[in-house]
């Protein structure tokens, strides 16, 4: 356990491993009992997506990432991390291939009777002091719909668009949405009133990021929040998902589901030079580095401050960019 130079209330919304960094980088700079994780609960694939079919609990997938990130203790975590991504390979039946770490959530769930309670349980389990909500505890269906009028129905088939032989690049993702009321968590809604910076992580725009604020009450409670905003940047577009878009695109897409462009105060760019074999990995996979306009993003928020830095780390043996975490955390804190 780090000596935290800082004490700041901050709460993070996200999802996958762009929160994971994150969350990470907070960890070893700030008191842990000040941060707030808040997890998407609208995954619908792997092991989190059959757990919600088979058992009716809610997907532990981001939630499980959240308490990893968020444990104090170094080796601790090593253990943890190898546990958790355990996926019963070698068992049969209904068993076979579910995530040793999104069982244990899901069992705790159905233990006390509700995902904030579980989460909670997992937290005093693993010795967690910062504090870890799921956005909402509504059973949640994620839909999308193309510029050509397509509906593509849960997470899982937005995220892998890409993948699909008939994937059309040019056909981008106009609009996303729930089937059903998404009633929020109250715990998060405190949280938000609470907070005094108030970060939207890195991660999927379509999938990770922007659902937080379809859920009921979010959005209007961040608009009316005295918290510093911050939006960080992706270091990458996402095939399906983001194919073309400049940190313009992202940031007009972030601004329209938050309804208000002069309520953004941070917009946090990557501004490393990446090596060509770097960028021609990812150009193999159909990703490019996302380009900064700052003239562009100033005008679309004109009361936002760019911040540029060197956050981005290649991690050549997984073929890998992601965010730094302390790097991203110190610009955060400063």
């Amino acid at each position: 356990m780090s000596a935290n130079r800082y004490k700041q209330k901050i709460l993070t919304f996200g999802g996958g491993t762009g929160q994971f960094h994150l969350l990470s980088g907070l960890r070893e700079l700030n008191d842990t009992r000040l941060i707030t994780a808040v997890a998407g609960t609208w995954d619908s694939g792997g092991s989190s997506g059959r757990l919600r079919t088979e058992l009716g609990v809610l997907p532990p997938g981001d939630l499980r990432r959240c308490i990893l990130a968020l444990m104090e203790s170094e080796e601790q975590r090593r253990v943890a991390q190898r546990l958790f991504d355990d996926r019963l390979e070698e068992a049969s039946g209904p068993l076979k291939g579910h995530s040793l770490g999104n069982l244990i959530t899901a069992r705790l769930e159905h233990i006390f009777k509700g995902q904030d309670r579980a989460t909670d349980a997992t937290r005093a389990l693993f010795k967690i002091r910062a504090r870890i909500l799921p956005v909402s505890l509504t059973d949640l269906h994620l839909v999308a719909e193309t510029k050509k009028g397509v509906i593509i129905e849960g997470e899982t088939n937005i995220d892998n668009r890409g993948i699909r032989k008939d994937f059309d690049p040019k056909d981008k993702i106009s609009r996303i949405f729930f089937n059903t009321r998404a009633d929020s968590n109250p715990a998060v809604l405190k949280a938000i009133h609470e907070a005094e910076k108030i970060v939207f992580a890195p991660g999927d725009l379509y999938t990770s990021i922007l659902p937080h604020l379809l859920v009921e009450g979010i959005q209007e409670a961040i608009l009316v929040s005295k918290a510093k905003l911050f939006f960080v940047l992706n270091l990458a577009t996402k095939k399906g998902e983001t194919d073309f878009y400049k940190a313009p695109d992202y940031l007009k897409a972030f601004l329209f589901y938050l309804g208000d462009a002069n309520r953004l105060d941070y917009l946090i760019a990557n501004k490393n030079d990446m090596e060509k074999e770097v960028l021609e990995t990812y150009k193999k996979a159909g990703q490019e580095l996302v380009e900064l306009d700052e003239k562009v993003c100033k005008k679309l928020a004109p009361k936002a401050k760019i911040v540029k830095a060197n956050l981005a780390r290649y991690m050549r043996k997984e073929h890998l960019l992601r965010h730094n975490p302390e790097k991203l955390a110190s610009v955060i804190l400063d």
